[in-house]
């Protein structure tokens, strides 16, 4: 049986919660996995994902173009609150029917594409910042379909950099990575 999407959001959310939690103000200038991010930008950038997503499982309409500025006051706390807004409105009666976005996607397909952010990102975090993290197995096997669904348009549109070769015998969350043009062992 499918868990509903708000029940895997939540298990992302508490992965990457303490990672956002753990990284230090001295951190924030350091590189990520993400080349064209650092860690502060690649948190910013994080939040504004977060708040876009809910906009989306309300059927409305979202704006991943304009610039963030969430690393202002306490970002942190901000975090933990819209991560669980994210998880909130996902359990909203009929957040998961339809379609949602500019894209008309069905809305599962947008739900997995908020999970797949959250935990990849919370890797990418984590990685950048020294921290341990290890993602939810159900979340991973969700959002691993999905994903590899939406590559060939997330690699053309340049929102995945190019595919690393992970090998026959790499772990699930592995060829995620991969898939969303990480190296898994990718080290500052």
């Amino acid at each position: 049986m499918t868990k509903p999407i708000s029940e895997l959001l939540d298990a992302a959310a508490r992965r990457a919660v303490p990672v956002v939690r753990g990284i230090t103000e001295d951190q924030l200038s350091d590189p990520t996995p993400c080349a064209e991010y650092d860690v502060r930008t690649l948190t910013d950038h994080l939040i504004q994902v977060l708040i876009n997503f809910q906009k989306l499982a309300a059927k409305e309409e979202s704006d991943f173009g304009a610039e963030p500025h969430y690393m202002e006051g306490d970002w942190r706390s901000r975090f933990a609150d819209e991560a669980g807004a994210l998880v909130a409105a996902w359990a909203a009666p009929g957040a998961e029917e339809g379609t949602t976005g500019r894209m008309g996607f069905p809305a599962r397909t947008v739900a997995n594409m908020a999970l797949g952010d959250l935990t990849v990102h919370a890797w990418d975090l984590a990685r950048a910042t020294g921290q341990d993290f290890t993602p939810d197995p159900a979340v991973v096997e969700e959002i691993e379909p999905t994903l590899a669904e939406l590559a060939p348009m997330a690699h053309k549109g340049g929102v995945y950099g190019a595919p690393v070769e992970v090998g026959q015998d790499a772990s699930a969350f592995d060829r995620v990575l991969g898939l969303t043009g990480r190296d898994p062992h990718w080290r500052p």
